[in-house]
């Protein structure tokens, strides 16, 4: 199946070469350094599994690359504006694309099923620039699990023992492509389960990046260095309480005990990709990843004292270097 992944960084590029060792033709839109090394080298990863180099096709321009049986987003959030303008040229009517991203997605309650069914969220898809362009029929959600660091432009290093990606409709359901676009990934090295409800995945991935990724922000640290402070693991351990308590106030249960979670990430020494994307001096992910949780909070009428701190601190950190710009 031909698939392209639209956001060749770390995560992006990782999928993308795991789709390539599973047999897909692939292709990525990518820019700067890393398009140059990816054109003249290919994708090389260094896993635990695995070290190996791929050479999908590779363009900062969509039109180049033509339609596609399946299109994988993992850009940033802020940078969703320039996945509208560009994706037309890959889509044919049926192409399904796969939004891999952290934070609260712009679909989230679209297909929801409840009294909030089809509520916009327009911080996170400014105009509905997305909505338009792509549309909910061919949506699908997606979690990632992947430790990943570009060491080099066109090099990933990747920390997890195995990573994967988890994909579910909007609805529940999924098409053939989305089935193919699994078994690829699953054929590559990368587990892809496709789930029937991909809400819970989202939070259950989030708790952890809402409570963490502010902390590691702060401190400048990975989450071993950040988490050898008590009090900073009790922050931890409440700011996940609080994640898990906004989930439940939007109807899903997560199976999440704080304490034991922090307690494992004690030995994780990644550095969250908030932390990385500060000290590279690029734009950070605040809105869907800390912002908007906190938002659906106030909706879901959850006290979120800690979370409250600790994200308007990070917020607050980002303004000061430029690294976020609140919308006008």
């Amino acid at each position: 199946m031909k698939v392209c992944v639209f956001g060749a960084g770390a995560i992006g590029g990782h999928v993308a070469a795991r789709l390539v060792r599973g047999g897909a033709e692939v292709s990525v839109v990518a820019r700067g350094a890393n398009l140059a090394a990816i054109r003249e080298h290919g994708l090389t990863v260094v896993a635990r599994d695995a070290t190996f180099t791929a050479r999908p096709a590779a363009s900062a321009d969509p039109a180049e690359l033509g339609p596609q049986d399946a299109v994988v987003v993992t850009v940033k959030g802020h940078q969703l504006g320039g996945v509208a303008e560009g994706i037309a040229p890959l889509l044919r009517p049926d192409t399904p694309v796969a939004f891999v991203m952290n934070g609260i997605p712009w679909w989230y309650f679209d297909r929801h099923g409840g009294a909030l069914d089809g509520t916009a969220l327009p911080a996170l898809d400014r105009g509905g620039a997305v909505r338009r362009a792509v549309g909910v029929e061919r949506t699908v959600g997606g979690v990632v699990y992947s430790a990943c660091t570009i060491t080099a432009p066109g090099r990933i290093e990747v920390e997890n023992e195995r990573s994967r990606v988890v994909l579910g409709g909007l609805d529940g359901q999924v098409g053939e492509p989305v089935r193919a676009l699994s078994a690829a990934l699953e054929a590559g090295g990368m587990g892809c389960p496709i789930v029937p409800d991909i809400r819970r995945e989202v939070w259950a991935k989030l708790v952890s990046n809402l409570s963490n990724g502010p902390l590691c922000l702060l401190s400048r640290q990975g989450l071993a260095a950040t988490l050898v402070d008590p009090a900073i693991r009790e922050a931890a351990r409440a700011g996940l309480a609080e994640g898990v308590a906004i989930a439940r106030g939007l109807g899903i249960e997560l199976d999440v005990d704080p304490a034991a979670r922090v307690e494992a990430s004690r030995s994780t020494v990644h550095k969250p990709s908030i932390l990385q994307d500060m000290e590279a001096g690029k734009a950070i992910e605040i809105e869907a990843m800390l912002l908007q949780p906190l938002a659906l909070a106030r909706m879901a009428g959850v006290p979120t004292p800690v979370l409250d701190l600790v994200v308007g601190l990070a917020r607050k950190a980002a303004e000061a270097t430029g690294q976020y710009v609140p919308a006008a």
